[in-house]
């Protein structure tokens, strides 16, 4: 089997990399991928070796929740009934407090008939029970839970999918994170008060003894409660021999909690040794507190993650009419099958693929496509789902419905994109991982050390050592430094208009060795406007240009076409008069024709037998389209209308080329049109006609050269190519599936702010480099002089308050440091 997961709790990764370690351990599991951007897990594994549940409860155990869909769920009650012989009901248990809760309801739900298997888990309020569907319901095993004095709820809900699955678990992991965090603010401001509380004479005083119980019991919702999602790390560190940021915090904020506690309930024993008796129980707090902070902030940016998914399904639409039996009827989509005869009016949306077999129209494909112009389908001719039929009724037959159509395929290629490996590993982590057992080892060595060789007391010497050993590594400023800049990075980032949605995008921009821009709304204007008016001298013939224009535009009034669009708002620039036309006529597939003054003006495809001119093949060469404007059969006029390119192109180009970087244009147009672009922007590789499937293989070709891609574009086209390079860019004025699906969006779709992004993420790396030196540096320069190094030398000790004091200026330091990026300025 090989399925796709998302995962709750990864965040950062390092968690990826555990998570992948534990699940490749485990026997039947051939290969397991795991995105901590994405938060997803795609394990292939054999069902015959491993069950499911198994791997679900590998994941937990390393302090994480492997989120089982309905489909999966569906799949392995299936093969679960199908060898032992039951069907499987899992249920969400609300009330359940402690482990006798759980017994009570094992209890319960045992004493009915038919039950085979038990598992209550009271931790995560989570039951799942194995029974005989001939012999109980589950409603019956509900309402016994009820009868016990608990609620419960399937855990796959009637109607519920991945998607939404994932927004309510993503949701919810907020909500709680919030509430901690809330908690953990007003905490930790009581406890730091509480510490200086004797520094205020005018306040009413209490005894040592008292104050410290009193913030002992405060730090405790704090570091048990608030911070018990850090715990896991030690799980990781004992376990799979492994450490991440977790581990760090939670050995730091533990060594500062345990040695305060022992300060509040045995101070005598620490005064022994003549160091004065203080606790560091806000140390503990506000540590807990920041991180969480920044826990929080990532959590809510990651809750648009599944959002482009959810927008490329809700284009399709949710009707079809078809003929059935010889009648017209309106059915839901998934109903619509292979062969099926569907009728599409003008405006509506096309439902399914499928091929045209009786009449014609011009459909907007812009939403696949990305190009402008309307495409113009008659008899034979291909239709994609999800596109918007504009002018004319036709009927076609479906050809490919369901998972099988254009833009399922196109869902499915973000999907795969979103849930490859991230290609980065954050440099906190990978620090961490060695950190973090080398302060473990210069820990216990200190406390043997000075256990056996230390002055009397000589077990209250080696634990005091020892306690500022871990002090002084705690992680305040590694945990700070990536998170700090990136927060700065990033306002800056919007003061700009550009909007960075994940940190991964920030990381790798400035190493992008390749450019590829859409051409159609990243380029170009992304609509057809009038570029030129050409008069065709003739003797009998005594006309203008504005006359010319004027003329077209009066006939394309009553036309529906984009091109006739784009004359008549040329017409309205110039403030030209329509003129009335009589005896309208819209020639299917050449153009329209009418009379005016007496005239007969025909305004469309050249007519046969019309010469060729020099004119017509220089703006043929522009990759314009020509509209022909004849007046009594007579050629008076030629239109060239295009996509314009925007202002700021040409020059974000000759940007790129200064940076370095190699810029290729990409789009399904023609070749000569994209050519023609091309070489007024000054662009030198050019891949046209390119499908929006093959978009995504264009950009894993260059990787697998090894570049660095960085994709701009604007269209559900784009999306996949998006989220298949290594950083996804999106025009602000194109789709929102572009921009989900992107880690940078440009928000004013100015070309020339895709040059500012790389110079911010290029400062923005300086300053998480620099923040991570100095934060290593504080850790590894005081750890020597916390383990005692000194004292034999200059009877210098660290005392733990003087660890806490340089760990609080290590935190400074990388915040103050981050904040220089305020001062960034770009220059053209």
């Amino acid at each position: 089997m090989k399925e796709t997961f998302l995962i709750k709790g990864m965040h950062c990764a390092s968690c990826a990399v555990t998570i992948e370690k534990a699940l490749k351990k485990m026997p039947g599991v051939a290969n397991a991928v795991v995105n901590s951007a994405a938060e997803k897990a795609t394990i292939e594994w054999d069902e015959k070796k491993v069950k499911l549940e198994k791997i679900a409860e590998v994941v937990q155990k390393v302090g994480y929740d492997l989120v089982i869909t309905k489909a999966q769920g569906a799949m392995r009650s299936k093969m679960q009934g199908k060898e032992e012989g039951g069907q499987t009901l899992r249920l969400r248990v609300i009330g359940m407090e402690s482990g006798h809760c759980a017994m009570v309801v094992e209890q319960a739900i045992r004493s009915l008939p038919g039950i085979k298997s038990i598992e209550v888990d009271f931790a995560n309020s989570r039951a799942k029970i194995i029974y005989e569907t001939n012999k109980t319901t589950p409603e019956t095993i509900q309402k016994v839970i009820t009868d016990a004095g608990y609620k419960s709820i399937p855990e796959e809900s009637k109607g519920e999918d991945l998607k939404d699955k994932e927004k309510a678990e993503r949701e919810r992991e907020l909500k709680i994170l919030k509430r901690k965090l809330t908690i953990g603010v007003i905490l930790s401001v009581l406890i730091t008060l509480g510490t200086y509380w004797n520094k205020f004479a005018f306040l009413p005083q209490f005894s040592q003894n008292v104050r410290y119980f009193i913030l002992f019991c405060l730090t405790i919702p704090v570091q048990f409660w608030v911070g018990r999602q850090f715990y896991r790390g030690l799980t990781l560190l004992v376990k799979y021999k492994t450490a991440d940021m977790n581990t760090l915090i939670a050995i730091g904020t533990l060594a500062a909690f345990s040695y305060s506690t022992a300060i509040t309930f045995f101070p005598d024993f620490f005064k022994k040794t003549g160091i004065a008796p203080d606790v560091y129980f806000d140390t503990a707090a506000i540590i807990i507190t920041l991180i969480l902070l920044g826990r929080f902030l990532e959590a809510r940016a990651k809750e648009q993650v599944s959002e482009a998914i959810k927008k490329l399904i809700g284009l399709s639409p949710k009707t079809a009419r078809v003929i059935r039996n010889g009648e017209e009827k309106d059915i839901p989509i998934d109903q619509v099958v292979v062969g099926d005869i569907l009728i599409v009016r003008p405006g509506e949306k096309i439902p399914v693929d499928g091929i045209i077999i009786e009449g014609h129209s011009n459909v907007d494909e812009s939403m696949v496509t990305g190009e402008s112009m309307p495409v113009s389908k008659t008899v034979k001719v291909q239709v994609i789902g999800a596109t918007i039929n504009q002018t004319g009724s036709f009927k076609f037959r479906a050809t490919k419905v369901g998972n099988e159509t254009v833009l399922a395929q196109i869902i499915k290629l973000v999907e795969e994109a979103q849930g490859s490996k991230a290609p980065i590993q954050r440099l906190a982590d990978i620090i961490s991982s060695y950190f973090v057992p080398a302060v473990l080892i210069i820990a216990a060595s200190t406390f043997v050390v000075w256990f056996f060789l230390g002055p009397s007391p000589t077990l209250t010497f080696a634990l005091v050592n020892t306690v500022a050993v871990l002090i002084i590594a705690c992680p305040c400023a590694l945990g700070l430094a990536t998170p700090t800049a990136i927060m700065v990075g990033t306002s800056i980032g919007a003061e700009h208009g550009i909007l960075i949605k994940d940190a991964t995008a920030l990381e790798i921009a400035h190493k992008v060795k390749t450019v590829i821009l859409d051409k159609t709304g990243t380029l170009t204007k992304g609509k057809p406007n009038v570029t030129d008016v050409i008069k065709i001298s003739s003797p009998k013939l005594q006309i203008t240009k504005d006359k010319i224009l004027r003329l077209a535009a009066s006939v394309e009034q009553r036309s529906e076409h984009p091109l006739g669009e784009a004359i008549i708002k040329k017409a309205k620039e110039k403030n030209l008069k329509l003129l009335g036309l009589e005896k309208f006529k819209s020639i299917t597939g050449q153009g329209v024709k009418a009379v005016i003054q007496k005239k007969q003006v025909y305004v469309g495809k050249k007519l046969a037998k019309t010469k060729s001119y020099s004119q017509e093949k220089t703006l043929s060469n522009q990759g314009k389209t020509v509209v022909f404007v004849y007046l009594d059969n007579q050629l008076a006029g030629m239109i060239a209308i295009a996509d314009t390119l925007k202002e700021n192109s040409k020059k974000a180009v000759a940007a790129l080329h200064k940076l370095g970087l190699e810029v290729v244009m990409i789009t399904g147009d023609n070749e000569k049109t994209a050519k023609a672009i091309a070489k007024q922007v000054g662009i030198d590789r050019v891949l046209a006609q390119v499908l929006p499937q093959d978009k995504a293989e264009r950009v894993k070709q260059l990787q697998k050269e090894g570049k660095r891609v960085a994709m701009i574009g604007d269209g559900i086209n784009d999306a996949p190519a998006l989220a298949a390079s290594d950083v996804g860019i999106a025009m602000g004025a194109g789709t929102d599936v572009a921009m989900e699906s992107a880690g940078i969006t440009l928000m004013k779709s100015d070309l020339m702010d895709l040059v500012v992004a790389i110079s911010l993420s290029k400062q923005t790396m300086r300053i998480i480099k620099q923040n991570l030196f100095w934060a290593f540096f504080y850790n590894s320069a005081f750890i020597p002089i916390a383990a005692g190094a000194l004292y034999p030398f200059f009877g210098i000790l660290l005392n733990p308050i003087f660890a806490s004091v340089a760990m609080t200026i290590s935190s400074l330091s990388v915040i103050l440091n981050s904040l220089r990026l305020k001062k960034f300025r770009f220059q053209a």
